[in-house]
């Protein structure tokens, strides 16, 4: 799924310990006006991100539209 240009994308990712022991992923996304944020995803809806994107590393997230995130939830 190529982003629209009017919708945010995945800018960066990077894996940081959840407050239940579990591992988390941390998504930067860039919006549309060049505002960037991030947004924490618990274990079970990365690995679910990684799966929508056919993702093998977190390098591969880059460049995905967010919706990629909601998507099979």
């Amino acid at each position: 799924m190529t982003p629209r240009a009017d919708e945010a994308v995945i800018v960066a990712v990077d894996l940081v310990p959840g407050h239940d022991g579990t591992t988390e992923l941390l998504v930067r996304l860039r919006h549309p006006n060049g505002a960037e944020g991030p947004v924490v995803l618990d274990e079970e809806t990365g690995l679910r991100l990684m799966n929508n994107c056919g993702a093998a590393s977190l390098g591969d997230l880059v460049g995905q539209s967010w919706r990629r995130i909601v998507e099979g939830s």
